[in-house]
């Protein structure tokens, strides 16, 4: 990343809300060594024999998968490319992009947030490609998280990138903490919205947006 582009994105993520995170100096490289040994003390403390073919890889498996696959987007350097262009044609309607795969991890239990989003914005005199919301939605899944903070992750970042208030954000998830320990009720599903400018303020558009958020992913009508 050269340093233009890592300002121009110190300078998105200044306005997004923060996940609590201590800059601790590491490379990935040696967060990968580091965690990879306490792994390995941890499954031994489990009773697992690390000698076995299938299980002596497992602590650097999973100290790769976390920094460079499940928790990537703690790492500003993977923030997606973000080009937008002039509202040349002037377009005010509303751009909605649904079933946007959201897949994070809950930072209370360390297991699976699975869901999909809906997002939304009114352009003013910029536009965005479209697969750049995927990619926000997705930098921003990829760390730990609890959802209210990622509804408000993708909202915040798209509101100063586009540089407009009419922004929607619309997330409908499965919480595995909720599925797979606790009250292991696995039908529920958690719904976090952020509705801003016009969303939030017309009754009409509000109503529009919510109604494209009506799907049938996740094996539920949502």
């Amino acid at each position: 990343m050269t340093k233009e582009i890592r300002l121009a994105t110190q300078a998105i993520l200044d306005h997004v809300t923060p996940t609590p995170t201590v800059h601790n100096g590491l490379s990935d490289q040696q967060k990968v060594d580091i965690i990879a040994g306490h792994f390995k003390e941890i499954l031994t403390t489990l009773g697992l024999d690390l000698e076995n073919d299938s299980l002596k890889e497992s602590p650097t498996r999973i100290a790769r998968m976390y920094v460079h696959e499940v928790f990537k987007g703690l790492n500003p350097e993977h923030f997606p490319k973000i080009t937008v262009i002039e509202n040349d044609m002037k377009y005010d309607q509303m751009i909605v992009v649904r079933d946007v795969t959201v897949l994070s991890t809950c930072e209370h239990h360390f297991v699976t947030i699975d869901g999909k989003a809906t997002i939304a914005y009114i352009p003013n005199k910029k536009v965005i490609g479209l697969s750049k919301i995927n990619r926000i939605a997705d930098f921003f899944s990829r760390r730990p998280q609890v959802q209210e903070r990622l509804t408000k992750q993708i909202a915040d970042c798209l509101t100063h990138v586009l540089e407009t208030e009419n922004v929607a954000v619309h997330i409908n998830a499965r919480h595995y903490c909720v599925i797979s320990r606790g009250v292991q009720d696995s039908h529920s599903t958690t719904i976090t919205s952020d509705l801003r400018g016009d969303f939030k303020r017309l009754v009409e558009t509000r109503s529009e947006f919510l109604s494209h958020c009506t799907t049938k992913t996740l094996g539920l009508e949502l």
